[in-house]
């Protein structure tokens, strides 16, 4: 099955967005489906919403990850993966795509 969308990002504050929004980009330019979810609910409400959306992965964004080029990782299996490099979530979920996981 194909996903409509692959990640919903996840900024927790205002200050986030523009990291999110170049995290978008470069998601996009390599042809994968991107959300940012800019709305102002708290963090976990984001989460529970996406996860509703049947979202394969929740990319959430603050301080930490916009200081390491990283994203913290949380399929819709709810279990945290942690913080990972963009480039190796990237090279990872295309590698699923190719091998129709997602």
């Amino acid at each position: 099955m194909v996903s409509p969308v692959h990640a919903k990002i996840i900024p927790i504050g205002e200050k986030h967005v523009e990291y999110a929004k170049g995290v978008q980009s470069k998601m996009k330019e390599l042809g994968l489906r991107v959300e940012i979810d800019v709305r102002p609910e708290r963090m976990q409400a984001k989460i529970r919403d996406a996860q509703v959306e049947k979202i394969p992965y929740m990319l959430v964004i603050g301080d930490k990850e916009m200081e390491n080029d990283s994203i913290a990782v949380r399929p819709r299996t709810g279990k945290d993966m942690g913080m990972m490099k963009t480039d190796d979530f990237i090279r990872e979920v295309l590698e699923e795509i190719k091998t129709k996981k997602i």
